[in-house]
């Protein structure tokens, strides 16, 4: 085992396991790999300082038609709330300095997308006003989950925003630390949840179990715009931004070649990280099988 400490957090010592160890999930190895992953990894860049390229006229009308900026400030502002409020109640001081830190990034990315917005002129709606959550638990898995959807396709879309040229170079390279930001959170949460399942109180698993399933029923409402009073539809068609995104980048695509986007440039994300932390996979996975299911396009003569 080495030992590493980090000057934003003086005051946490990660015990890491040889490169060649085995990790068991669940375990204190595993625990130190995941923090250490989130930490370690830390891009300080800061949002105030950002150099926003000048757009063309027509790149800049493009990207203020683009019906997601409104959904985006806000839901990073509520996942900064979700994600600080859980670590105000973690005890393990390791864990509570890698929560801190995703509440951080979180609340930074809102910062970027507001400071964005102010430079290219994007008129917002007013933001709601935002509500302590009441059960930190059930925040922390609800941003974290939604996280593992968003981000499986918007890496895809991005991709195919920075290929098509929808995103100018200095856009996407502006943008990118943020999207390897989004990679990061959910390898951590995910390894959060493995974590926690193996170390809660035995008495606690069934109950976190039909809380994993609600969040998830809770989420799947929500992007098809039945959550009730939970969402409003206007808000809920935006959040579906994620699926067919690819019309409003003007790319003709169908569904399968941009699951396939999807699919590779989450592989590439991830494979940067140590492989002995597991990765997000019941979205992939759910795409993969919806692939098997559908025909493969003719092949041209």
């Amino acid at each position: 085992m080495t030992a590493s400490t980090f000057a934003d957090f003086p005051d946490v010592e990660v015990k890491l396991p040889a490169p060649d160890d085995p990790i068991r999930l669940g375990s204190e190895a595993h625990k130190a790999l995941f923090c250490d992953t989130l930490l370690r990894t830390h891009d300080p860049y800061k949002p105030a300082v950002i150099d926003w390229p000048k757009l063309d006229e027509q790149t800049r009308a493009r990207i203020v038609s683009l019906p997601i900026w409104d959904i985006a400030v806000q839901t990073e502002e509520k996942a900064g709330w979700n994600v600080r409020t859980y670590g105000e109640v973690v005890s393990d001081p390791l864990l509570k300095a890698a929560v801190a830190m995703d509440a951080f990034e979180e609340s930074r990315h809102k910062l970027v997308l507001a400071n964005m917005v102010e430079a290219y002129g994007i008129k917002l709606d007013p933001e709601p006003a935002y509500r302590r959550p009441k059960d930190p638990e059930w925040a922390f898995m609800v941003t974290g989950y939604s996280e593992c959807i968003d981000s499986f396709f918007g890496f895809g879309l991005f991709e195919i925003a920075r290929s098509s040229g929808f995103f100018p170079t200095e856009l996407v390279d502006t943008f990118e630390p943020v999207m390897r930001e989004e990679g990061r959170h959910i390898l951590f949460f995910v390894n959060w949840v493995a974590w926690w399942r193996r170390n809660m109180p035995f008495w606690r698993r069934p109950w976190f179990e039909l809380k994993v399933l609600a969040v998830w029923l809770f989420l799947i409402a929500e992007r098809i715009g039945i959550a009730g009073d939970m969402e409003k539809s206007d808000k809920a068609q935006d959040n579906n931004f994620t699926l067919n995104g690819s019309k409003e980048l003007g790319v003709e695509i169908t569904f399968p070649e941009l699951a396939r986007v999807c699919l590779r440039e989450n592989d590439r994300r991830l494979a940067a990280y140590d492989p002995r932390l597991i990765r997000p996979v019941f979205v992939p996975n759910m795409i993969r099988l919806a692939l098997r299911f559908m025909k493969a396009p003719p092949v041209a003569a």
